[in-house]
């Protein structure tokens, strides 16, 4: 679930039978990747231990205004809590705590934190039959989403009653399923494809031997992940990597010449709304591999090459309405060669980093790079790590993408 990896989740809980599934709420947020935080009413201690939902959260969980520890008090801030979070969910939210919701009461540390929250604000109905059919309960529910709160509705089933109706809490799965989909749908690249290519690509002079650089596919990887948090497909074209990625929504392509590289990316382009193209594809390659291993002699080795497919060039050709982007690694003449290479291969921006920048460059975490776009417009930015670097990128890329 790519798109709650990272987020920080506020999970409020109040006094219903259908809290003991929060515990099952919270796993599935901690494994897509989620931090979660409990808020809970004095009240709902009675149904689900706040050990249980720390052990599974992996951090305290919150239901007094001043909590004691080693015979010190210690404020627990439901203003930090509100704005910590990415969003906050209130599930079970009982007829009581909507009511609550609705009109401001703030007797107890969930509903001071809720009235604090900057964040979009889920909440989940739990009660019996008639109490969810109550006019004064659909009133406070219509308010509550007239304040912007987003309702997961209730589902029929058995109730705790032994009522056979509409007022049971949406299970687990299903929430978190919701949520995914509602966070989705807000995304700036919700619906786009990106083709990305990352790594090096090695080409064979022997079975044993070949021709490479020391890219190692960080800058690539780092990128895939984040078109895949914006709301992005992606086509993940990789060279040899250790980097490994695990999300639904990247599909990755191991390729390892040049050749193989090209025919993937020529396969899924005409598909695609952006291309990135960030892999260090080699220049050159032998123009005869050797079928045996070439055995070590006294005698000098020549070795004749030929220049490799142009992969983005090819692309540029090709392009009709994707958006298209480059990366430039120089070492002389930087900007000129970048700006040059925006022209000759039809690109939309071109990323350009510089071996002579202290912490830029192969096998390391950070980056330094100027982006530059069709009407040369520079945009220089600091040495950052990889991660931020992605983010740059897409920042621009999407701004271009809007005007």
């Amino acid at each position: 679930m790519a798109v709650l990896s990272g987020k920080r989740v506020l999970l409020g809980i109040s006094a219903g039978i259908a809290a003991y599934k929060t515990a099952f709420l919270i796993r599935l947020f901690v494994k897509a990747g989620a931090e979660v935080k409990v808020v809970m009413t004095p009240a709902s201690k009675e149904f689900v231990t706040p050990l249980t939902l720390s052990a599974l959260s992996n951090n305290p969980v919150y239901y007094t205004f001043v909590a004691k520890e080693e015979n010190k008090d210690l404020w627990n801030s439901h203003v930090e809590l509100g704005l910590w979070a990415d969003f906050m969910l209130i599930a079970p939210a009982t007829a009581n705590t909507l009511a609550k919701m609705a009109n401001g009461t703030c007797d107890n540390l969930l509903l001071a934190t809720y009235l604090s929250a900057k964040c979009p604000v889920y909440f989940a109905p739990t009660m019996d039959l008639d109490m969810y059919q109550h006019p004064s309960t659909k009133e406070n529910i219509e308010t509550l989403q007239g304040f912007g709160n987003i309702l997961i509705p209730a589902t029929s089933g058995e109730l705790a009653s032994g009522l056979v109706g509409e007022g049971r809490m949406a299970e687990p799965e299903d929430i978190v399923k919701f949520i995914e989909s509602d966070l989705r749908s807000k995304l700036p690249l919700r619906n786009k494809k990106i083709l990305i290519t990352a790594g090096p690509t090695y080409e064979a002079i022997d079975p044993v031997r070949f021709i490479g650089n020391h890219s190692s596919g960080k800058m690539g990887f780092e990128l895939a992940k984040k078109a895949a948090g914006l709301g992005a497909e992606v086509f993940l074209v990789t060279g040899p990597s250790n980097e490994q990625i695990s999300n639904s929504f990247i599909h990755r392509i191991d390729v390892v010449s040049a050749d193989e590289m090209y025919n993937a990316c020529h396969q899924y382009f005409k598909n695609v709304d952006i291309a990135i193209l960030s892999a260090a594809v080699a220049d050159y390659k032998p123009v005869k591999a050797s079928s045996e291993k070439i055995k070590k002699s006294e005698q000098q080795l020549s070795i004749d090459l030929e220049p490799t497919k142009d992969i983005l060039a090819s692309l540029g050709a090709l392009k009709t309405n994707q958006f298209l982007v480059g990366f430039a690694l120089e070492t002389q003449d930087e900007m000129a060669n970048a700006i040059q290479k925006i022209d000759n291969k039809n690109l939309d921006l071109i990323v350009l980093n510089s071996l002579k920048d202290k912490g830029a460059g192969f096998k390391i975490d950070t980056n330094k790079v100027t982006i530059i776009d069709k009407s040369k417009k520079i945009s220089e930015f600091s040495l950052k790590s990889k991660e931020a670097v992605a983010s740059d990128i897409f920042d621009i890329v999407i701004s271009k993408l809007n005007e």
